[in-house]
């Protein structure tokens, strides 16, 4: 019996010894793991963008990519989204004239009073305005007319003030920039996408997209992201909508570029990427590019190509 009790005894010491030592055994290699990955993130530097990351950050290579005699090449549609509502079309206008008197006419009926204080500027501007509502354009013209000059009459000097200050004032939808037809300002065309457009120093494509080759190790948006900021300079905070390509446009290199190595690519592939720009400018380096332009979708079509343009066009925004 004493013996059966040793046995289960030192059963029971072994299991427990085996796993204290698991215990203490385990979390070593974890704490180890989560150490590196913590220094690992604080050591990136910040960044202008949300362009995600491969390999390419720890193998450093200026080798292009070349896939069945194509060379990669990564594009950046980088834009300007509008700013304010585009201009109604004529048919729009009526639209919503005819929409907002149809409200009116359904509109349940209330007393002046319920609106408007009696004897207040805001019951003489109602008053006037109905009146130039009222019967036809030739009569509604003349009495509003006289309601106007009769209100100015009965407006005191603090109405007068009261009415100003509840005045609203609307800035100018044409800007400087467009009348100066700035194509280099961000201030221009402010209901329309604008697009960025860079000039290399050549005589034929010369105005294209900022583009360049992908080097190995390196994904699409990161190509992108590096041409434009070696291309347009770093004083911008852009956007990438998505690491999937927008479109893409297929080449033959002229025979001016080719090499008599074997291995020299006889095409190139090109594949947008989309972005935004929330703030900055661009800045050209003189040497890759020596000019820039932000024009809308119609207004490209005077720079580019036009077999350029025909593989581009339904990328872009028409407003």
């Amino acid at each position: 019996m004493l013996s059966i009790i040793r046995r289960q005894g030192l059963r029971a010491a072994k299991g427990s010894l085996s796993l204290a030592a698991a215990r203490t055994a385990l979390p070593v290699p974890c704490l180890a793991m989560t150490a590196r990955s913590y220094a690992a993130a604080a050591s990136s530097s910040p960044i202008k963008s949300n362009i995600s990351t491969t390999s390419s950050s720890l193998v450093s290579s200026t080798k292009d990519v070349v896939i069945n005699g194509n060379r990669i090449i990564a594009g950046a549609v980088l834009s300007r989204q509008p700013l304010i509502l585009r201009d109604l079309t004529p048919f729009e206008q009526e639209y919503f004239t005819y929409q907002k008197n149809l409200q009116r006419d359904n509109a349940a009926p209330f007393g002046a009073e319920f609106y408007f204080k009696k004897g207040s500027v805001a019951e003489r501007r109602w008053k006037q305005q109905e009146t130039e509502r009222s019967g036809n354009a030739t009569s509604a013209s003349s009495k509003g007319k006289e309601a106007s000059s009769q209100l100015e009459e009965e407006l005191s000097e603090e109405d007068r003030v009261a009415a100003l200050e509840s005045k609203i004032a609307f800035n100018d939808r044409v800007t400087e920039a467009d009348r100066k037809n700035d194509v280099r300002s961000l201030e221009r065309a402010l209901a329309r996408t604008l697009y960025l457009i860079v000039k290399k120093p050549r005589e034929q494509h010369a105005w294209q997209f900022p583009q360049g080759g992908v080097h190995v190790c390196e994904n699409l948006q990161e190509a992108a992201g590096r041409e434009l900021q070696e291309e347009c300079g770093s004083n911008m905070d852009l956007w990438f909508v998505g690491r999937v390509p927008i479109g893409h446009y297929n080449y033959k290199v002229p025979n001016v570029a080719k090499t008599d190595s074997t291995s020299a690519p006889t095409g190139a592939k090109v594949f947008f990427m989309k972005a935004h720009i929330f703030s900055g400018q661009v800045k050209v380096d003189n040497k890759e590019i020596v000019d820039f332009a932000w024009v809308t979708k119609q207004e490209m079509k005077d720079y580019v190509a036009p077999e350029y343009y025909e593989a581009v066009k339904d990328m872009l925004s028409d407003f």
